[in-house]
């Protein structure tokens, strides 16, 4: 089932009809695993009647659109946060140590968070492919790259990591749950849809500095120094979509740093009183 829903993100830039599809079988899946209710069913149907109500509105120029898309958006909200019944995501690591240095964790498949591309792109049908804002050239992808080592070494330096190389068993099962149901999630909401959007309307590095302050904010509950960490990285993760205007480069931009971060740092943070 998780294969089928990584399967129908990938698809959803490609071929928006055989993505829903999938995503049908996938919540068809979920029904008959017990991992969906019907309160996560009716979201999964509300992401088609979406779907065609804005098509429909928008081939008519209806002040309804934005409505409808205002909706959209407070659910895909709802899905990131959590908020939303009906949705028992299995838990795949439980309370795991990566390394002798790193606080324990645990890790969900979440499918209320994975299925945020859907609505978002039913309100933004450039969510995957815009036209980029700058034209950045060889050196400033580099330097760009080159950002995501040095922020990490930057945590280092605060006291909220410390280097640790780590070679874990589940690193497949951790690559596709942060590529397809966090990475592409969080990028889908704060750059495809949130920066893009608000680009429309005041300066792109206004909309960069904002988008990435919120999705800074969304990070308080691990503290101040999360906070400064996330607004960074979002940065990083804002000039690549800025650059491209593609959501898979910054998708990719945010899983290659979480990917940095699990295989040479603590993860996901350094436990002060681990011994070493």
């Amino acid at each position: 089932m998780w294969y089928l829903l990584a399967t129908s993100l990938a698809a959803l830039s490609l071929n928006k009809s055989l993505a829903y599809l999938m995503l049908g079988l996938t919540a068809f899946l979920g029904w008959k695993q017990s991992i969906l209710d019907a309160p996560a069913l009716l979201v999964i149907a509300l992401i088609v009647i979406g779907w065609s109500v804005v098509e429909w509105l928008r081939n008519k120029n209806n002040k309804y659109t934005y409505l409808v898309e205002g909706l959209c958006v407070v659910i895909a909200v709802a899905l990131v946060l959590h908020v939303i019944p009906g949705f028992h995501n299995p838990k795949v690591l439980d309370a795991v140590v990566v390394g002798p240095q790193s606080i324990s964790f645990s890790m969900y498949f979440n499918m209320d968070k994975a299925v945020v591309p859907f609505f978002l792109i039913t309100c933004m049908p450039t969510l995957f492919v815009a036209k980029p804002l700058y034209k950045a050239g060889k050196v400033g992808w580099g330097i760009l790259v080159l950002a995501i080592p040095a922020l990490l070494l930057l945590a280092v330096a605060l006291g909220g990591l410390r280097i640790e190389p780590h070679a874990p068993e589940w690193f497949a099962q951790f690559a596709l749950a942060n590529i397809f149901f966090v990475s592409l999630a969080e990028e889908a909401l704060f750059r495809g849809y949130l920066q893009q959007r608000l680009s429309r309307v005041v300066h792109p590095v206004v909309a960069l500095l904002i988008a990435s302050l919120i999705f800074g904010l969304m990070h308080y509950s691990g503290g101040l120094l999360l906070i400064i960490f996330a607004s960074l990285s979002g940065i990083i993760y804002g000039l690549a979509w800025m650059w491209s205007g593609r959501l898979w480069v910054a998708t990719f931009f945010h899983f290659g740093l979480n990917c940095v971060h699990l295989l040479f740092f603590t993860y996901p943070m350094y436990a002060p009183h681990a011994s070493v």
